[in-house]
């Protein structure tokens, strides 16, 4: 186990206490005392001392001493540590590559997403290639502002290369490839082809969109 994880999950247990996680939220936005956080949370200063204590182990916050009476410290939240506590970034990936089966749903709004938000270069393709885009794919697309046309389906071994950060988004595409083209991510989006509605597709749509959020900020540029 790497030293930044150890690091990482003792802020995690750090802040697994609600007592604790109350004066980081009280710390967010101002520095005060420990006398201060006591009175504000209705907190016994014994008690205060000790949770201080466990965040200060931990990284969260530091002490400064007052430069107007020296006797009195002020408590300091430290902001990387809260940082510290999502992944990773993930490293070399050049472009995106959504894959699915037909490449004719799931796929398809994923780079159409990734292309909307100008997120950096994306592609998609499947390991069994529909003729063409399903159609409620290209109208729910359309519903959301996003071009998505009826062509331009494709094969993982024309799309697929090496510094292609691959995320499969059904579980299908993630058994199949396990080659050298194997996907660093899997997504196990639905199939909404099977339910063959809008409310299916629509609800693929905001699972694939949500994805998109969290991951954008991990991708190292």
């Amino acid at each position: 186990m790497s030293v930044d994880l150890r690091a990482r999950a003792r802020v995690h247990a750090a802040l697994g206490d609600p007592a604790r996680l109350a004066i980081v939220d009280a710390l967010t936005l101002g520095d005060a005392s420990p006398g201060e956080i006591a009175h504000d949370l209705d907190m016994p200063t014994n008690l205060v001392a000790h949770h201080v204590k466990v965040l200060q182990v931990a990284g969260l916050i530091v002490r400064t001493r007052s430069e107007g009476d020296r006797r009195r410290t002020y408590l300091r939240l430290e902001p990387q540590a809260l940082a510290s506590l999502t992944p990773p970034p993930l490293r070399g990936a050049e472009r995106v590559v959504f894959v699915c089966t037909h490449n004719s749903a799931r796929s398809q709004l994923a780079a159409a997403l990734w292309r909307d938000r100008k997120l950096g270069p994306v592609a998609s393709a499947g390991t069994q290639p529909a003729p063409r885009v399903h159609p409620r794919a290209i109208k729910i697309a359309h519903r959301h502002g996003l071009a998505l046309g009826s062509t331009g389906t494709a094969h993982v071994s024309d799309v697929v290369h090496g510094g292609d950060l691959v995320i499969a988004v059904c579980d299908n595409a993630h058994e199949e490839m396990t080659g050298a083209a194997r996907p660093r991510l899997h997504w196990s989006v639905p199939d909404p082809v099977r339910a063959g509605t809008d409310e299916a597709f629509e609800a693929v749509y905001a699972d694939i969109a949500g994805r998109i959020d969290r991951l954008a900020p991990s991708i190292a540029t």
